[in-house]
Formats: C-alpha cells, sequence, structure tokens
C-alpha cells in the first residue's frame, strides 16, 4: 500500500513544459535528422527514418498532455520509462547511418593484433571452454538491460528527488555513445571475423571491407556452451535485435560502469549486488566475440567521462527544471 501511494500521489506544483529527458530526446532526433540530410542519398530508406522520428516526437506531446491532465508519480514513471525504452530503436537506428560509411574493423582488429599478439576475442572462449564459465558471462551479458531496469526503479522508488537526473544521465550516455557509433562504423569481431574468415584474422590479414556491412550482416556462430539458458537467451537477443555497428567503445560496459557510478552514493548494497554482473558482463563483451579487447578498454576509459559530461549538461541546462521540487 506504502508502494502504491508512491504512484498515485499527485504532485502540488505541476509543472508545465516538458521534462529533461525529453528535451534531450528532441535534442537527440533534430540532430540526427540533420545527419540524414547529409547521408540523405546514400541513406536505404531515410524517408521512413524520418516518419518514425515524427511519430516518437508526437508521443512524447501525447505522453505530456496526457501527463497535464492526470499529473501522478504513475505518469511520471510512464513519461520517463517511454524514452529509456526506445534504446530499442535508437540503438538499430545508429546502423542506418553507418552502414553507408567506410567500415572501420581492419583497423581495429589491427590494434588488437599489435597490442596483444593475437585475436583476443577468437582466444578468450578456447582458453575457457568450460560450461560454467560460459554460463556465467553469458548472464552478466543478458543482464544489462536489466540493471538498468533496477537502476531506474530504484531511484524512482528510493531516491525520488534523483530520479530525474538519474534517467537523464543514462539517455545522455546513451546517446553520446550513439552519436560516436554513428560516425564510427565499427561492427566488432562476431561480424568482421565472419566476412574474412578466422583463420584470416588469425594470420593477421585485415582487409578493408568498404561498405560491405550494407548489404551483409551475418554473424560467427557464438562460442561457449550451447546447451546453457543464458547463451540461449544471449543468442536470442542477439539475433533479434544484433546489428554490425556500435563496437567502440563498448557502450555495454560504458553504460554498466555509470549504473555502478549512479548508485554507489546511494545503495552500497546494491551497489555490490550489481558489481559481478558488472564484471562479468564486461568479460562477456570479448567472449561472446561482440567487442574487440581495444573496444573493451575503450569502454571503461571513457564511462566516467561520458558520465561527468552528462551529469554536467543537466545541471547546466535543466537543474531547476524538475518537477516534485
Amino acid at each position: 500500500m506504502k508502494h502504491y501511494s508512491r504512484f498515485v500521489v499527485g504532485f502540488d506544483n505541476k509543472p508545465m513544459g516538458l521534462w529533461p529527458i525529453e528535451w534531450l530526446a528532441i535534442a537527440y532526433n533534430i540532430l540526427t535528422v540533420l545527419i540524414m540530410c547529409i547521408l540523405w542519398q546514400d541513406m536505404n530508406h531515410p524517408l521512413r527514418m524520418l516518419t518514425e522520428r515524427l511519430c516518437i516526437l508526437t508521443g512524447t506531446l501525447l505522453l505530456w498532455r496526457v501527463w497535464l491532465l492526470w499529473p501522478r508519480r504513475l505518469m511520471t514513471f510512464v513519461r520517463i520509462t517511454a524514452q529509456m525504452s526506445l534504446l530499442n530503436y535508437w540503438y538499430p537506428d545508429t546502423y542506418e547511418f553507418n552502414r553507408v560509411l567506410p567500415n572501420l574493423d581492419h583497423i581495429f582488429a589491427q590494434w588488437d593484433a599489435t597490442l596483444f599478439g593475437c585475436q583476443p576475442s577468437l582466444e578468450f572462449s578456447r582458453h575457457f571452454p568450460w560450461s560454467w564459465f560460459s554460463e556465467a558471462v553469458n548472464m552478466g551479458y543478458f543482464s544489462y538491460y536489466p540493471m538498468i531496469i533496477a537502476v531506474m526503479v530504484f531511484f524512482f522508488l528510493y531516491r525520488n528527488s534523483l530520479y530525474f537526473k538519474a534517467s537523464f544521465v543514462v539517455m545522455c550516455s546513451f546517446f553520446i555513445f550513439y552519436l560516436v557509433y554513428i560516425l564510427l562504423p565499427v561492427a566488432g569481431p562476431q561480424f568482421y571475423f565472419q566476412a574474412i574468415t578466422p583463420e584470416s584474422a588469425e594470420s593477421g590479414v585485415f582487409p578493408s571491407l568498404g561498405t560491405y556491412f550494407n548489404r551483409c550482416t551475418d554473424m560467427l556462430p557464438a562460442p561457449g556452451h550451447t546447451e546453457g539458458l543464458f547463451f540461449r537467451l544471449v543468442e536470442w537477443a542477439q539475433t533479434s535485435g544484433e546489428r554490425p555497428t556500435a563496437a567502440f567503445p563498448s557502450s555495454h560496459i560504458g553504460i554498466t560502469l555509470i549504473l555502478l557510478y549512479l548508485v554507489q552514493p546511494q545503495s552500497r548494497r546494491l551497489f555490490f549486488v550489481m558489481l559481478p554482473f558488472a564484471v562479468l558482463l564486461t568479460l562477456a563483451t570479448v567472449y561472446i566475440q561482440a567487442h574487440y579487447l581495444v573496444d573493451a578498454i575503450a569502454g571503461v576509459l571513457t564511462s566516467w567521462p561520458v558520465f561527468r559530461l552528462s551529469e554536467w549538461i543537466y545541471e547546466k541546462a535543466f537543474r531547476e527544471d524538475v518537477p516534485g521540487r
């Protein structure tokens, strides 16, 4: 009953305008439309993408109007969650841009070979073939979106005054990574090694593929314990939504660390519950061949700057523009 009341209670000072996370989504929407205009002639279906963006804008405005009619915390949760659920749209959307740009995987595969003397994404699963290890790292990888949901629910229920900032920081961090992915077309070893063959990669032969991934999206068979539950869940998720995009830096690692940065000052218990999953996820990005090792390292190194930049944008632009204060 206590938690139910948190959902239906209203606000004394009803905020009339759009919220920070909605302005952020609109800004990203506009920015990507400008990039579309530059690449329009080369893109596969820009008119459809433009229509989808208009639908997203319309949905955002409709939820805003519903909020004005029924300003309850339940609608707060719905408005914020609606924006965050669009990550399932914005992620594959990056592929629609970089598929028409020259692929750069040959550079990143060469970096791995030069720095580590091998291809860690191929060697990792060979040196750790055990079913229990495969299941553990796949569990970590599959926990990515559940961790995001858990953190957002935690802030909504227990740190409500920070809910708007936390959700903004997470979404802003995603959008920063996505802008990098749009302009830096790196598919990752599961796509690139499938195209050039693992034997070529192990021999140190890394041909440039140009716009090969504009028409081909085949992946290497995933390594690990193929009968495991979490192996199958990850395989299903990748088959359903994975694209040859978004490899460098690893946003899986970057966002996971940003979640830990948000949670650590607020709940040490939740922080330590999430920490093992974060470690397993970090290992999994290379183990399942989603990323080169340099991608994973870059994900770690960029997480703090991206987190601080997102916080700075929020504090400068939106600090006073939140409901419930």
